[in-house]
């Protein structure tokens, strides 16, 4: 599986599960740590973990890839699931407003993906 396809995957697990404003940032050509972000809302600290889980668990189980880091989980204000050349943030509101990921990482061009239709 691609980088972009890792990305789209998980965007599209994130809408499934009702995630907020789910978006896509490929950033590999503003920093060597990843190609893509994966940026999503929950609407509240277990929804946050909810979405977490339902990543790990579909990328594992259906997909056979693992994280090689998961951190803030326990607090579930900020979750940033570590998939190497795809990394997953998934914030609770208030972490959302205050970092700002998508205006920090603003060079950044957002991808568009085939979110389910309501």
């Amino acid at each position: 599986m691609t980088a972009i396809e890792k990305a789209e995957r998980i965007a599209r697990v994130l809408d499934d599960k009702k995630g907020r404003d789910v978006k896509i940032l490929r950033v590999t050509d503003q920093t060597v740590i990843t190609d893509y972000f994966v940026i999503c809302g929950g609407g509240s600290n277990t929804q946050v973990k909810a979405l977490s889980d339902e990543v790990e668990f579909k990328l594992r189980t259906e997909d056979g890839i693992t994280p090689a880091r998961v951190e803030g989980y326990a607090g579930a204000a900020w979750i940033l699931i570590d998939y190497s050349d795809v990394i997953v943030h998934i914030f609770d509101p208030a972490s959302r407003e205050f970092y700002k990921l998508e205006k920090l990482w603003a060079e950044a061009e957002e991808v568009p993906f085939a979110a389910k239709e309501d």
